[in-house]
């Protein structure tokens, strides 16, 4: 028998289908993205999750995410 963790679930991250571990948080999720953590934004579901929610968030079957990474610049 599988253990839960080893199952799979179905998430959307920008637009793209993706199969990721089932009880990941979103912590887990940006690793497995490889993205670092403190240069995005993430939105689920259309509403923005507060980083002190990060850790916290439980990603479940069929979220949608959006993850905005911060790009540095301006005018000279």
């Amino acid at each position: 028998m599988n253990s839960p963790a080893a199952n799979s679930i179905q998430i959307t991250v920008n637009g793209q289908a993706r199969s990721v571990p089932e009880g990941l948080k979103l912590p887990d999720l940006l690793g497995i993205l490889g993205v670092d953590p403190s240069r995005v934004a993430i939105e689920r579901n259309r509403e923005i999750v507060r980083r002190p929610e990060w850790p916290s968030t439980l990603i479940l079957a069929g979220d949608e995410f959006e993850v905005v990474w911060f790009v540095g610049g301006g005018a000279r």
